[in-house]
Order: C-alpha cells, then sequence, then structure tokens
C-alpha cells in the first residue's frame, strides 16, 4: 500500500497522532456525540500504542488488532471506529487504500434479559438507601424500570430535568442519543426516591451536578455503573447489565398492551423500524 508519511519511528507516532486529532476535529464538526468521540480516540490511541508501525504498515497491524481474543461487540466497534478513520485518511491524501475494506462485522449474541417481579424485588431491596450510593442506586433502578431510559441519558440528567410535581422526567436534546429531547412519566415511588436523592446531596453542589452521581460529585459512567450492577448481580445470583433493566421495561410495556409506537417514542429511537427483542 502506497504511503505518504516518513517511516521513522518518531516521524510516524506524530503523524498518527495529528491525524487522529484532525479526524477527530472533523467528526465533532460533523456533530459525532462526545461519548462516541471519546470511545474514537481510545480505540485509535490503543491501535497506535499497541502497533507503533501502523502508520508504516497498517495492513499488518490491522490484521493483528482484530485477531486479537475480543468479543465480537468489542471487535465490531473496532472494526467501525477503524474504518472510519481509515477513510478519512484516504481522503487527506494519506494513504491510497483502506486496510480495514475485506473485514465483515461479526455475529454478536444478543443476550436479552427479562427480570421478573421476583428478581426485580430481590433486587430493589439490595442497595443501602442508608448511603447516599445506596440511594443513587435504588432511584437509577425505579427510574430505569418507569421509563426504560438508556443509562448515559439518566447519567447526565440534573435537578432542571426532573419536575417532582408533576412526576416528569426531561430528557434534553444534548443528551438523548438521537439528539431529539422528550418527556417521560415516572410513577409516585419513583419520585419518592429521587427526592430523597436530592435532599441527600451534598450542600455545596450546584444545580449543574448530575442527579445521579458518585458521593464525591463526579459523574457516573458506564464502567462505573455497570461495576455496580456487578457487585448487585453477585448478591444477586443473576448478572444483569446496565441495559437489562431497559429491556426489561421494553417486554413488560409490550406485554401489558403497550403499543409499539409508544414504546418506540419513549424510549427515544428516532426512526421507524421493525421491532426486535434488542433496543439501544
Amino acid at each position: 500500500m502506497p504511503r505518504i508519511r516518513s517511516t521513522k519511528h518518531s516521524v510516524q507516532a506524530n503523524a498518527w497522532q495529528q491525524a487522529v486529532e484532525e479526524y477527530l476535529l472533523y467528526r465533532k464538526a460533523d456533530g459525532l456525540r462526545e461519548s462516541t468521540l471519546k470511545a474514537q480516540r481510545e480505540t485509535l490511541a490503543l491501535f497506535f500504542r499497541r502497533y507503533p508501525e501502523a502508520w508504516n504498515d497498517p495492513q499488518k497491524a490491522v490484521l493483528q488488532f482484530l485477531s486479537e481474543d475480543i468479543k465480537p461487540s468489542t471487535y465490531n466497534y473496532r472494526l467501525t471506529y477503524l474504518k472510519s478513520f481509515f477513510d478519512w485518511c484516504i481522503e487527506q491524501g494519506f494513504f491510497q487504500e483502506n486496510p480495514v475494506k475485506r473485514f465483515k462485522k461479526r455475529k454478536t449474541d444478543h443476550r436479552i434479559v427479562q427480570l421478573d417481579e421476583t428478581i426485580m424485588t430481590k433486587l430493589l431491596q439490595l442497595p443501602d438507601k442508608s448511603t447516599f450510593a445506596g440511594l443513587r442506586d435504588y432511584a437509577l433502578f425505579l427510574l430505569t424500570l418507569d421509563t426504560g431510559i438508556r443509562p448515559r441519558e439518566a447519567f447526565q440528567l440534573t435537578k432542571d430535568d426532573i419536575n417532582l410535581r408533576s412526576c416528569e422526567v426531561y430528557v434534553r436534546a444534548d443528551v438523548s442519543k438521537t439528539k431529539i429531547s422528550r418527556t417521560l412519566p415516572i410513577s409516585p415511588m419513583t419520585v419518592k426516591a429521587i427526592r430523597q436523592l436530592i435532599n441527600a446531596r451534598h450542600p455545596a453542589w450546584k444545580d449543574d451536578v448530575p442527579i445521579f452521581t458518585s458521593a464525591d460529585g463526579t459523574p457516573l459512567t458506564k464502567n462505573s455503573w455497570g461495576d455496580r450492577l456487578e457487585m448487585y448481580s453477585k448478591r444477586l445470583g443473576v448478572h444483569i447489565r446496565p441495559y437489562d433493566l431497559r429491556h426489561t421495561f421494553a417486554l413488560y410495556f409490550l406485554r401489558n398492551g403497550g403499543h409499539a409506537l409508544a414504546l418506540q417514542r419513549m424510549m427515544g429511537v428516532d426512526r421507524q423500524v421493525e421491532l426486535t427483542p434488542v433496543w439501544h
């Protein structure tokens, strides 16, 4: 594959770092979400750190990177991010051929979990509500089971997004995965839990500190919330992932007579699609 840049290691490092920064700036200007930009940055940095010669010999590096012992979902993310990056590199004249063009996505095993009422009752009894973290987890469980809100959307909710009087949660456009705002009804039980959580906040925290935050005021993340669920899963004896609560909401909504289009709107799916058991 023809290459434009120098093969010297120091020059290569500078070349790929500059290319990645320019690429991410381009994608940001194109409207890509911050969470996706972060994921792409981490994937590209990992790729070039593990394979320093990748800028000089991308075909070999890509083959090694995608041959690692990883889950199909991780493989697919890597493939998608690398393809997008190298497509951009071709447009810039860095390369003439995309080194990942011959690779195809792998089939993933969509493990859909419906938590029955007994499991949900036990799960809601596990958080220690005498602590801020336990009260937060309890309120977040209820909110997700009430609305099917995505974890990342819930993590960014602030006090201004919660109307306890009207029992509603507002998902702002800049928070929504689809960039379309929506208003979600919540139950009195969830209202009570969120009110208790707000009252337990540190008095020095400003209103823009998220509702569902750590005890020191730092935002929850996908990984930190996953760790909390892993802890509860071990105590419960049932493996629960962050999206399982969202899926459970969807399944119960439909089985209780809810309309598919209403579910689509509540869950923030922005296009007409055939219903499948997986909602992201």
